[in-house]
């Protein structure tokens, strides 16, 4: 009989999937939830908002360019 070790989450991924969770809601205005980032907090959250919506485009395009041939590394 085998043991299965069941899959631990990091810390990041949690909060990703949570980020995902909250924005899957299409009832939501993201409009104005983007105005309330930028008002009600303060600039350092808000720049930090920043990095993770930069690192996803990046990532993002990398799995784009990847799906479409263009990014292949033969080192």
């Amino acid at each position: 009989m085998s043991r299965f070790r069941p899959t631990r989450f990091t810390k990041e991924e949690r909060v990703a999937v949570r980020i995902g969770d909250l924005l899957s809601d299409f009832r939501l205005d993201l409009d104005k939830v983007g105005e309330y980032m930028a008002t009600s907090n303060p600039y350092t959250i808000y720049r930090r908002f920043e990095e993770v919506a930069e690192a996803a485009m990046c990532e993002r395009q990398d799995i784009e360019d990847t799906r479409k041939g263009l990014f292949y590394d033969s080192e």
